[in-house]
């Protein structure tokens, strides 16, 4: 069947935060697009994976980029052997077929591209193939969803208000303490004080945020920490590594981490 490779045999894990699960399915069964807005690593994308489980569907996900066309989208004529042939791109497939569109990191994408989602965010829900000169009707079981990190948002990348007002939007936050722990503990396969002692840093990285860090470190960073904790890697190394290392190269702000993470072990 078409899409058969994009389908999810196996379930997800996801943690819910709230009632996310309910409104996403909610959305689903209306068909209305959704915008998934939080910061880096803090699971949306391992949503998006469980609900197209939870739901059945077949998921087809985008990484959008600043080089990122709109044929990239939709599809292109490539030459072969038999001269040119029209390919589908990843939203026209999924609008064919009835599979959820994943778009993610949308902002960075450039804004004439991403214009082209706009026929199917409202009550036409069409996609139309300019090169093709078709016009096609998406399948009634297909879904757009899209997200970005607000905190990243500038004059020059944001969505359109045109194109947000289209979309219902779900608000995405790091976890409480006590379930981000449970979280990486089984996602690193570690125990849960290991676990604890990884949030905590966490949490103080957090602390830094609009004082020299733009993002403290998130759930994914805690995870790869953990998974090297789990391997013999010293908790301290560990934490280099997959924390502070990746989030900044500011001798002094990696002083200052360092110093945190003295504090927590």
């Amino acid at each position: 069947m078409p899409l058969s490779d994009y389908r999810i045999d196996a379930e997800p894990f996801y943690a819910p935060q709230g009632d996310e699960i309910d409104l996403f399915a909610a959305a689903h069964a209306l068909r209305q697009p959704v915008m998934i807005k939080g910061p880096t690593g803090c699971g949306k994308t391992r949503f998006v994976e469980h609900m197209a489980w939870r739901l059945g569907r077949p998921l087809v996900t985008v990484a959008c980029h600043e080089d990122m066309t709109a044929s990239d989208l939709v599809g292109r004529f490539l030459l072969d052997v038999d001269g040119t042939r029209w390919h589908d791109g990843p939203l026209t497939l999924a609008v064919r077929h009835g599979a959820i569109c994943y778009l993610d990191e949308i902002v960075e994408a450039r804004q004439d591209t991403t214009v082209v989602i706009h026929p199917l965010t409202d009550d036409r829900r069409v996609l139309p193939l300019e090169k093709r000169n078709e016009l096609v009707r998406a399948h009634p079981d297909f879904q757009l969803v899209i997200s970005y990190n607000p905190g990243y948002q500038s004059v020059l990348k944001d969505l359109k208000e045109s194109t947000k007002q289209r979309f219902v939007a779900l608000d995405f936050g790091y976890p409480d303490s006590a379930r981000e722990a449970r979280i990486v503990a089984r996602e690193a396969g570690i125990d849960l004080d290991a676990a604890e002692l990884l949030v905590r840093i966490a949490q103080r990285s957090r602390n830094l945020k609009g004082h020299g860090l733009d993002e403290g470190a998130s759930t994914r960073m805690l995870i790869q920490a953990g998974r090297l904790m789990g391997r013999g890697i010293a908790a301290a190394v560990a934490a280099e590594i997959a924390i502070v290392l990746p989030l900044t190269d500011e001798p002094d702000l990696r002083r200052t981490l360092a110093e945190a993470i003295d504090a927590c072990l």
